[in-house]
């Protein structure tokens, strides 16, 4: 079985995908239930894990089976390997950031 340049292993994120910054004088309203920016873009940084997850899950089942990904595929893989591995760098140094500065409020309001 051969896997095309189609199947879930070459799907790549284009630039449409990402969520985009906010605009200015477009924050919510005190009465208004839309999420924020800062949520949205950590929504969508969880979708690229998931479809990174997917798509390495999809090509490691694929050449299990014998799969023959040829160049296109291989290259759509190693981006996708890639461009999961930047999410995963990045959710892990907001986490770190996070809990640094939650270590911060809690040691500044001990004194």
């Amino acid at each position: 079985m051969r896997v095309s340049a189609s199947d879930s292993v070459a799907r790549a994120m284009g630039p449409s995908d990402y969520p985009t910054a906010p605009s200015v004088g477009s924050a919510p309203t005190a009465g208004s239930h839309s999420p924020s920016h800062f949520a949205e873009i950590l929504r969508g940084l969880g979708r690229e894990i998931d479809r990174g997850e997917a798509s390495i899950r999809s090509a490691v089942h694929s050449m299990g089976a014998g799969a023959d990904l040829g160049p296109v595929g291989l290259i759509a893989l190693q981006v996708g390997v890639y461009r999961y591995s930047e999410a995963i760098d990045l959710v892990s140094r907001v986490v770190d950031r996070a809990t640094s500065a939650v270590k911060t409020v809690v040691q500044g309001s001990g004194q």
